[in-house]
C-alpha cells in the first residue's frame, strides 16, 4: 500500500509551524555570554540552539604551522551527544568535519587576517539543540563572536537556508522541511561586499527558481544582519554602562 506524503504547506500558504513562505523563524542572538573566551555568542533560531566560542589572536602552536604572512583561521563544528532526538555520538561525524571547513571558508574573506601573521584564531561552534539551520545560524554566531572577540572585519557574515517544500520556494527550513523538501540552499551574504561566501545546494530546482532563491535567501541574510548588528549594540552599550559605573564608584 502506497504511503501518502504528508502536505508540509497548507491550503492557506502556511507552513507547518505556521509561517509564511518568506517568514523566518523566531530569532534570538546574545553576544559575551562566556568569561574564559576571547569573544562568544548564541543564537536561537527556531528551535535551533547554538553557542559560539572565539580564541585569538593567539601564538601557533606548534609553530612550524605558522603562516609569515597571515593567521591560520580554524573552526570546529559539533554537535552535542543531545542536540538530536537520538543520541548522537560525541566523536566528529564526517558531516561535521564537513561542515567545520564550509563553515571556516565562509568566515574567511571578512576577517583581515593578514592583521595577525604567525597566529591563529579558533571558533567552536557547538549546537546544543538542532532543529535545521545549524550551518546558518553557526556562521551567522560566530560572525558575532569574532566581532565580539576584537577581531578586525571587514563586514559581519549572515547565513539563511531557502528551500522547496511542497513546489514552493520557502526561507530558514526547519528540520521538516530540510528532510521532506524537494530542495535546500545555505547562502551567507556579506552585504558589504553584496556577495555570498557560501552558496550550496541540495536538491533541483529550475533556473528561474534558483535566482528567485537566491533573491529570498538574500533578503533574509539582511533582516539576519540587522539583527546582528542590534546584538553588537546591546552587548556594548551594557560594557559602557558598566564602565560608567565604575568611574562613579571611583570618584565616589
Amino acid at each position: 500500500m502506497e504511503t501518502v506524503k504528508r502536505k508540509l504547506i497548507d491550503e492557506n500558504g502556511l507552513r507547518v509551524d505556521g509561517r509564511r513562505p518568506d517568514e523566518l523563524r523566531p530569532i534570538k542572538m546574545k553576544v559575551g555570554l562566556l568569561a574564559n573566551a576571547d569573544g562568544s555568542a548564541y543564537i536561537e533560531q527556531g528551535k535551533s540552539k547554538i553557542i559560539v566560542a572565539v580564541y585569538g589572536p593567539r601564538e601557533v602552536h606548534p609553530k612550524h604551522i605558522g603562516l609569515p604572512d597571515r593567521a591560520i583561521i580554524r573552526c570546529r563544528y559539533h554537535m552535542a551527544p543531545f542536540s538530536t532526538t537520538e543520541r548522537k555520538s560525541p566523536a566528529p561525524s564526517r558531516r561535521e568535519i564537513e561542515l567545520s571547513k564550509i563553515i571556516r571558508e565562509a568566515l574567511e574573506p571578512v576577517i583581515f587576517s593578514e592583521y595577525y601573521p604567525r597566529s591563529m584564531i579558533d571558533i567552536f561552534i557547538e549546537v546544543l539543540q538542532s532543529d535545521g539551520g545549524t550551518r546558518c545560524a553557526g556562521i551567522t554566531a560566530a560572525s558575532l563572536a569574532l566581532a565580539d572577540a576584537g577581531i578586525p572585519l571587514k563586514d559581519l557574515v549572515a547565513a539563511c537556508a531557502v528551500g522547496k517544500v511542497d513546489g514552493q520556494l520557502v526561507v530558514d527550513l526547519n528540520d521538516e522541511e530540510d528532510k521532506e523538501g524537494e530542495a535546500d540552499m545555505p547562502l551567507a551574504y556579506i552585504p558589504a561586499f553584496n556577495a555570498a561566501s557560501l552558496l550550496q545546494m541540495d536538491g533541483q530546482l529550475t533556473e528561474e527558481e534558483f535566482f528567485k532563491a537566491l533573491e529570498m535567501g538574500k533578503k533574509a541574510c539582511l533582516k539576519i544582519y540587522e539583527m546582528q548588528k542590534q546584538a553588537l549594540k546591546e552587548r556594548y552599550l551594557k560594557i559602557k554602562e558598566s564602565v560608567e559605573a565604575g568611574e562613579e564608584n571611583q570618584e565616589a
